[in-house]
């Protein structure tokens, strides 16, 4: 019997919490672009950078666990496409594939973060990659506001607006498809189960490596909640013309 709420559930619970909230806002920043801006074809242009990284992490998830991919569309006007055959690892395997642009979208923004700060003047507050606590959500929210001042209010950089761009393109495409998800729910549930059990039997050893694991994915949710909430506040105008047309 759990008697009392321990770090390691807290944990668990923050990380869950910050993937549910990053597949909300993608598919509400997703909404909110495809209704405010009228003509397809600059909707296709917004989310081109995003929907192609998408569907390469799925090629990634693909190769990982040993699927054999049939066909891939990169761009279309309906999005993108990865088909494949099933994964040599059963469950599991679908999970990594389905899921795989959550983890492997942030990698490509903390790269553009990099290169945009080190080559373009681009001023960017320090984040720390971590999420272990509600309290941790906080420190983001503070850290996008205060890039987005120094970028545009303090100091214009124009460069920043390209920053903008693409990082609000990836955004559009970190929540995973209907499809996706349909493949991967049996994995998550199982996985989502496994977790509970194992913080419940509260063993030094399995929950220092479960909380090791849950850092690792916690450094990639952090990330990709930071840029989401970027994208968020540079759609509110968007959103307000959106709201005003409707």
């Amino acid at each position: 019997m759990i008697s009392q709420i321990t770090p390691a559930m807290v944990t668990f619970a923050t990380i869950i919490c910050a993937g549910l909230l990053i597949m909300g806002l993608s598919r509400l920043l997703d909404h909110i672009w495809a209704h405010a801006l009228r003509y397809p074809l600059l909707y296709l242009i917004l989310s081109a950078p995003g929907v192609i990284a998408h569907e390469c992490a799925h090629i990634i998830g693909c190769l990982l666990v040993g699927a054999k991919i049939h066909n891939v569309v990169l761009i279309s006007r309906d999005g993108g496409m990865v088909s494949h055959s099933p994964p040599v690892i059963p469950v599991i395997g679908d999970v990594i594939i389905s899921t795989a642009p959550l983890f492997f979208l942030p990698l490509i923004l903390a790269a553009l973060t990099w290169f945009f700060g080190s080559y373009t003047g681009c001023s960017f507050a320090a984040i720390v990659p971590s999420l272990g606590s509600i309290a941790s959500l906080y420190s983001l929210v503070a850290a996008v506001g205060s890039t987005l001042y120094q970028n545009i209010v303090v100091v214009f950089n124009p460069w920043f607006l390209l920053y903008l761009y693409l990082v609000t393109s990836l955004a559009l495409s970190f929540s995973p498809s209907l499809q996706d998800i349909r493949n991967a729910i049996v994995g998550l549930i199982i996985l989502f189960l496994a977790g509970v059990c194992l913080l419940a039997l509260n063993l030094p050893v399995l929950t220092g490596g479960f909380l090791i694991l849950l850092g690792l994915v916690g450094t990639g949710l952090a990330i990709g909640l930071a840029f989401a909430l970027v994208a968020f506040l540079v759609s509110l105008p968007a959103f307000l013309f959106y709201r005003g047309s409707s």
